[in-house]
């Protein structure tokens, strides 16, 4: 079976429709989609562009977060924070790759940089929250 290979134009829709989902917002999809545009020549690749995207998004969107009581330096709280902030924006995305893109489990383990099992058990409890709570919609 001949793969047909998808040029960075013909991603476009596709990358909107992640940023939308993402964020919940038409202006920042719309940002974010020009921010992953600006690395992205005629010869960038499907995988290479769905991983930039997913870096101008987490670039974009890493809030400082403060869980320290205490007026000591909380370096370990705040890596703890971007490390969750990454797990909850990485499920997120492999859902909407998924859904929104198509791709196979494989594909979207090279676009987020994690093995195969752990991709097939985001997908798993990402749609069970999208569906269900709603504890992954769009909120940047």
């Amino acid at each position: 079976m001949t793969q047909i290979k998808k040029t960075p134009l013909d991603l476009l829709d596709d990358i909107y429709s992640l940023a939308y989902w993402m964020t919940g917002n038409e202006n920042v999809s719309h940002d974010l989609v020009n921010k992953t545009y600006l690395y992205a020549n005629t010869r960038t690749q499907e995988t290479e562009l769905l991983k930039t995207f997913r870096k101008c998004y987490v670039d974009q969107f890493g809030q400082h977060t403060d869980f320290c009581i205490s007026g000591k330096p909380c370096k370990n709280h705040l890596q703890l924070v971007d490390s969750l902030r990454q797990w909850a924006a990485d499920v997120k995305l492999s859902v909407l790759l998924s859904e929104i893109s198509g791709l196979k489990h494989r594909q979207i383990s090279d676009i987020v940089g994690k093995p195969l099992e752990t991709v097939r058990l985001w997908l798993y409890w990402g749609r069970k929250l999208l569906a269900n709570d709603g504890l992954l919609q769009a909120t940047a």
